[in-house]
């Protein structure tokens, strides 16, 4: 009896492989636990726990300053603008030692996915994750703010800029921002905007769903075209992830993506 108990413990805590046609409990938007990528296969690392390989300057004739460090320190009463960390191989990465370098991109292009961050903040800043390069999931210290949130917030879906004004976005369902120094999560479905033969969009890019720091602060939400300083690509079924590193001190770690799958809606 104690080796049926032993094995079905083992079982249970070993990361699963979601049943054929996709479904996987995981997907429905409630805490489960540890982070998705331990919990499921499929995933795959964007950081190599070691340096920048794999990722670039998104525009050519830009330095990238940005580089890996074995702890980050913020100083909540002494530097509250600012992180510092300890260069060393990692997989954890920060914007310069003064929150004011390159936007990066992946070295691979991705369509539909499903992504995977951890982020922390200085007080004050902005950064924003581009999937496609194109369309921004708001990184933002809205900690500690009061008034109903807009598309400037964290967990926002930006908005386009048009004729000099901002249109469109998606304001997040809540504010689920934590204090600046603390590690925070993103998790996010997204659908690639879909094109016929000719090339013709016939489709806008998608949100399925996106959590902030376990909370939904997005559902079903159609990007009708680039988000505000997206990079001056093309749509396309696949381009590469952006990180924005020109708006304060931003560091990540564990960035992780896979191909997308069903959601489960309860």
């Amino acid at each position: 009896m104690r080796s049926l108990v032993t094995l079905f413990l083992l079982t249970a805590l070993a990361p699963q492989q979601p049943p054929s046609g996709g479904y996987s409990p995981v997907q429905d938007g409630y805490p489960h636990g540890d982070p998705p990528y331990l919990l499921e296969t499929g995933w795959e690392p964007l950081l190599n726990g070691k340096d920048m390989s794999g990722w670039k300057a998104c525009d050519a004739k830009a330095n990238s300053e940005w580089f890996t460090i074995t702890a980050v320190r913020f100083e909540p009463f002494l530097g509250p603008t600012q992180l510092n960390g300890r260069p060393g191989p990692s997989g954890v990465i920060l914007n310069s030692r003064t929150g004011r370098t390159a936007n990066i991109c992946t070295e691979r292009s991705f369509g539909d996915v499903e992504l995977y961050l951890e982020f922390m903040l200085a007080k004050g800043s902005n950064s924003g994750v581009y999937l496609q390069s194109l369309y921004e999931i708001q990184i933002f210290d809205s900690w500690g703010t009061t008034a109903a949130p807009t598309t400037s917030d964290g967990g926002a879906i930006y908005h386009q800029w048009i004729d000099e004004r901002g249109v469109g976005g998606s304001a997040p369902l809540v504010n689920a921002s934590r204090r600046p120094g603390e590690w925070q999560t993103y998790q996010a479905w997204f659908r690639a905007p879909r094109f016929d033969a000719s090339g013709k969009k016939t489709a806008p890019a998608h949100f399925l769903r996106v959590l902030f720091n376990g909370q939904v602060v997005q559902k079903d939400v159609d990007v009708a075209g680039p988000t505000r300083a997206h990079l001056e690509i093309p749509e396309a079924a696949q381009n590469p992830l952006m990180i924005q590193g020109d708006h304060g001190p931003v560091a990540l770690r564990n960035v992780y993506i896979r191909p997308l799958r069903p959601i489960v809606v309860r």
